[in-house]
């Protein structure tokens, strides 16, 4: 295992140099002579898209560091202003938007860096093991031609001029080698955690755009929270409020009835009844869109354990939640549960679902799964944007993982802490 990583780092580390050599150098000095280039008023122009590539070229690196090293890198960028004006305003406005990001200018202190001190340690990373490997190949005879064509051949510190030094060089190359198995993989890693100093957000640039997202969050749940109501205040019109007035009339209309025409009043008596009864079934629904009985009394799991016995489709939930969380976190969760699960039974095509509920490091997490044909993803105005944003009111965070063909797998997290389950009543 240990040969393998170290020639994996050592192919690596060879890659980093090449991508170092042809890829931080140009675009520092690019990027330099673009910012030198604003006064001119050419630099508004360049800096933009420059400042993009770079992003592009640090976001490449950000994935080499995972898949190669295991080590992630947070992107720190804010996000691009939307409503942005066309023409030469709007682009003096993203070039002055983009340099006041502290990101702008960390990404360049990187390419700085790893024009120099990621190429020293690409190049440590790739260096002893074919170095190693030289040694060997002195020692096999190849230094009687070298020394002949140059005069002495330096390996190291050991003077190659004779075949006795030559087993010297390839001794020397076998610790080399050696060296270069345990230590290439462990430079390798101290490259990306280097860069990972330059190109991660700051504890203060971390803050900031927890402020930023949690500030947004909030504004969707005030918008939420208007629409919710308004959506009540029409159903109420529309739907029981309806019935109970016309149930009224009917009312009245029999009071006048019931000597006149006893039959009459027997029939108007029957349909108020039937509209008394869709009233009330009415109100039960409504009453459970605002916030399910169930979920009031039995908490999180039992009321998603319920939301799965509605569904037309066969929904295994598993709990294991030693506690309940606070009456706005699990109304969230339980709402976003069955958006995602009424979603998935519309669109995926799916046979069968699954719900696991579980809390663990003070994160309630919650994860839903179909067999169905996979392609979700989260579109603007959807209704899985509904459930991000309805998360991120609680500082959650949805994931999606869904391959064309599926399984499409949902993620759920919202930070919180568990009390003793609430007595029932």
């Amino acid at each position: 295992m240990k040969v393998r990583s170290g020639f994996a780092a050592c192919a690596q580390g060879l890659a980093l140099l090449f991508i170092a050599a042809l890829g931080s150098i140009p675009l520092f000095t690019l990027m330099v002579l673009s910012l030198a280039f604003i006064p001119l008023g050419l630099g508004v122009l360049t800096t933009p898209a420059m400042v993009t590539l770079v992003r592009l070229y640090a976001d490449q690196r950000r994935l080499l560091a995972a898949r190669w090293a295991d080590v992630e890198i947070p992107v720190p960028y804010r996000p691009l202003p939307r409503d942005r004006r066309p023409g030469l305003t709007g682009q003096v406005e993203l070039c002055t938007f983009l340099l006041k990001d502290p990101a702008t200018w960390r990404d360049l202190l990187w390419l700085l860096y790893d024009m120099i001190g990621g190429l020293f340690l690409a190049t440590l990373t790739f260096a002893f093991i074919p170095y190693g490997v030289e040694g060997w190949v002195m020692a096999a005879g190849v230094w009687k031609p070298v020394v002949r064509a140059g005069g002495t051949y330096w390996y190291t510190f050991i003077p190659i001029g004779s075949q006795s030094t030559a087993l010297l060089a390839g001794l020397l190359g076998a610790v080399l080698f050696g060296i270069g198995l345990v230590i290439s993989p462990l430079l390798l890693r101290t490259g990306f955690v280097v860069s990972r100093a330059f190109l991660a957000p700051t504890p203060q640039m971390a803050l900031a755009a927890r402020v930023r997202r949690l500030t947004e969050t909030r504004h969707d749940a005030v918008d939420t929270s208007a629409a919710e109501l308004r959506r009540i205040e029409r159903d109420l019109h529309d739907g029981a409020q309806a019935r109970l007035v016309a149930m009224g009339m009917s009312l009245g209309t029999i009071e006048a009835l019931v000597e006149k025409d006893p039959a009459r009043a027997k029939e108007m008596l029957a349909a108020a009844r039937t509209d008394s009864a869709e009233a009330l079934s009415e109100l039960r629904d409504l009453v459970r869109g605002i916030h399910p009985p169930v979920l009031a009394e039995r908490g999180l799991g039992d009321a998603v354990r319920a939301l799965a016995l509605r569904m037309t489709i066969p929904v295994e939930v598993e709990v294991e939640l030693p506690g309940r969380a606070d009456e706005p976190v699990e109304s969230a969760a339980y709402f976003a549960v069955s958006e995602v699960l009424t979603n998935a039974a519309k669109h995926s095509g799916a046979t069968r679902m699954w719900v696991d509920l579980h809390h663990g490091g003070g994160t309630l997490r919650i994860v839903v799964t179909d067999d169905g044909r996979g392609g979700a993803r989260i579109a603007p105005g959807g209704g899985l944007s509904g459930v991000e944003r309805r998360l991120g009111t609680f500082d959650g965070i949805l994931a999606i993982s869904s391959p064309p063909g599926g399984p499409t797998m949902v993620t759920m997290e919202i930070s919180c802490t568990l009390t003793a389950p609430r007595p029932a009543g």
